[in-house]
């Protein structure tokens, strides 16, 4: 990673305010991301401020005054260009990746879809709808996984095997977002891949005792065991990373970004969705990624302000 000065960041950076919370159903994960960050700058010496978006946000941000925004805004109005579409039209500048592709990585259809024009793997996939021919899609995918369009944190995701079982989470992801996918089960190793502009970060894999990576496992199942760096040969994580760069770079990523990407048995990669605003938790895959690379906390902070600055 690159070499920073904090001294130079923090006195040049200006007002930070971090945002938080927000209204999508991630609400509880964005208030624990952003009170780590805000807590951290605070102690680094960083003059900032955070908010806990709500209907006011306008009003606050303009009393405020922020010379940059830092977003840890997870899911609907934070990670799919609404706050960044606001912030422009308010011209604060902010963390991460822009309207258009903050938009596009949130929609898991369209981003799956630039991927495969590009020529990138991607696990096969099919929106669904109260018409969708349940037992043909199991025919055909034999294992599912029904997930949000747009959302994250692992809400509303669950693997089926069965046309009832389809159905019936279908009706339960419809909860969380208006547009529900089924993707086919990958079976294999599941990796993350951390990227700050033009670097990346060591590679994370996941191992969990649970049928998946699903929300108790990413936040509350402490068996979980996070392998950094991932076991992978020097082939594979070059590989490996050159489709996390590909897939970072074709949606017009900016700024921090994280890629899941899972492995199956026979060792080829497929790509699964990309976060424009990865979780800052204790549990959280890029701060321990930053951590095997030599970067504390706050110098990963600090790498992300820099970077706005030099964008903006």
């Amino acid at each position: 990673m690159r070499t920073i000065n904090k001294e130079k960041i923090i006195e040049s950076c200006g007002h930070v305010v971090v945002l938080k919370g927000g209204s999508s159903s991630e609400r509880e994960i964005s208030l624990l991301s952003g009170e780590a960050v805000y807590q951290k700058l605070l102690e680094i010496g960083v003059n900032v401020s955070v908010l806990d978006v709500g209907d006011t946000i306008v009003a606050d941000l303009e009393n405020l005054k922020p010379d940059l925004a830092l977003i840890m805004l997870h899911g609907q109005g934070g990670e799919d260009g609404t706050i960044q579409g606001l912030l422009e039209l308010l011209k604060i500048p902010y963390s991460g990746s822009g309207v258009l592709a903050s938009a596009l990585a949130m929609d898991k259809v369209k981003s799956k879809l630039i991927w495969q024009c590009m020529g990138l793997n991607a696990a096969d996939y099919v929106k669904l709808n109260e018409a969708t021919d349940w037992q043909a899609l199991i025919d055909d995918f034999e294992v599912a996984v029904v997930k949000p369009v747009n959302g994250g944190s692992s809400l509303g995701i669950a693997i089926v095997k069965d046309a009832a079982s389809l159905q019936k989470q279908f009706e339960l992801a419809s909860e969380f977002d208006s547009e529900v996918m089924a993707e086919k089960c990958v079976v294999g190793k599941e990796f993350t891949v951390g990227v700050i502009g033009d670097q990346l970060l060591p590679t994370a894999q996941v191992r969990t005792s649970r049928e998946f990576y699903d929300f108790d496992a990413k936040y509350i199942d402490e068996r979980t065991e996070i392998i950094c760096p991932a076991l992978l040969s020097g082939k594979e994580q070059i590989e490996l990373n050159d489709l996390a760069r590909a897939a970072y770079t074709s949606l017009g990523c900016e700024g921090l970004a994280r890629v899941d990407v899972m492995q199956d048995q026979d060792g080829a990669f497929y790509l699964l969705e990309l976060n424009t605003i990865p979780g800052m938790t204790a549990h959280s895959f890029v701060p321990i990624a930053a951590k095997q690379a030599g970067i504390n906390f706050g110098n990963l902070l600090l790498t992300i302000i820099e970077l706005e600055q030099t964008v903006n």
